[in-house]
This record gives C-alpha cells, structure tokens and sequence, in this order.
C-alpha cells in the first residue's frame, strides 16, 4: 500500500501522480510479486489495473512488472461487478470471510492485496490479514482519501521491520497486534 507522509493514499479526482517510484522501486516491486501466488483487488483498485497492465502501454512502461502482474493469479471482491476479464481473474461477491479463510489455508505463496485500503480493513477486522507493507512516500498532498478511511475505530499493529529506500520512500513492515 503507498501513502503519502499526510496519509492519503489517493489524491484528488484518483490521483496517484505523487507515487514516487524508480529503478529501485520496480526491482521491489517484482521481487514482491514473485512472493505473491494470489494478487487481490477491491472493485476501484482491479478496473484501474486492468486497465493498465494488460494493455501496450503497461507492458512498455514496466515489461517485468507487467508480465508477473498479467500471469499471477488474480481475484477482484466487488458486489457490483458481474464479470472480472482480466486473465486470470476470479470474481468474489460474497462470503468473503469463508472465502479468505479457506484461501489462507491453501498450500503455496503469499497471497497479497495490492492497494484496496476499504477491502485490507474489512479483512484486518476479520484477522484475515498476517501482514502490512506500508509504503510512505516524501509528499504531504493535504487532501485526498486516507489510507485507513474506513477504519472507524483504532486497529493497533506491531512495526516490524522498515527498509528505506533511496528516493526517500520508507517501507514500513507491520503485523495486526493481536496475531
């Protein structure tokens, strides 16, 4: 999850322009991706991705990143969206919790959950969520849409670890304080 010094996590209008991403940043990323077997996505996180990654202009932009988010098996949760098209995707309307848990209990990689700050809380609450990797960029928007919005009530995790980065991004590593 990338969020800016101020907590948001989306600018105004989705603005994601702030993300300060670099060599260093797409060697993480791809080294994060080969962790994963599973990417999950909210509804708003998989349309802009599958928007991106699958066409010329993701590939171009970052072939590495593009070719392990294009082949890694995807799952978007969304009450509203009747098909996901995006290859490798499966769509989850309901029984989130049973349908996580079951997952969780899958032999093979991580499973992670890419963005999607509404659907990693509703998974927190649920203890559905091992660990979060919180990428704080050097910006302060001052407006925008928190990273934890949906909370509504204090979640206390255990920092640990960080790795600082040389653009000035900081990776925090965090466990839910009750795991």
């Amino acid at each position: 999850m990338m969020t800016t010094l101020d907590g948001y996590f989306e600018g105004r209008n989705q603005d994601l322009g702030w993300h300060n991403v670099d060599e260093e940043f797409g060697e993480f990323a791809a080294r994060q991706l080969d962790e994963s077997g599973t990417l999950v996505f909210g509804r708003v996180t998989y349309q802009l991705m599958a928007g991106f990654w699958p066409t010329p202009e993701g590939e171009e932009a970052d072939p590495a990143v593009a070719a392990r988010m294009n082949g890694t098996d995807k799952i978007v949760v969304s009450r509203t969206l009747d098909r996901a098209e995006w290859a490798g995707t499966r769509l989850i309307k309901q029984d989130l919790v049973e349908e996580f848990t079951r997952l969780k209990r899958e032999p093979g990689k991580d499973i992670a959950i890419l963005g999607s700050s509404d659907l990693t809380v509703s998974l927190l609450r649920r203890g559905l969520v091992d660990e979060l990797r919180i990428m704080v960029n050097p910006v302060v928007l001052g407006e925008g849409i928190p990273l934890f919005g949906t909370a509504k009530a204090r979640i206390d995790l255990k920092l640990l670890k960080t790795r600082p980065f040389n653009s000035g991004n900081v990776l925090h590593f965090y466990r839910p304080a009750t795991a």
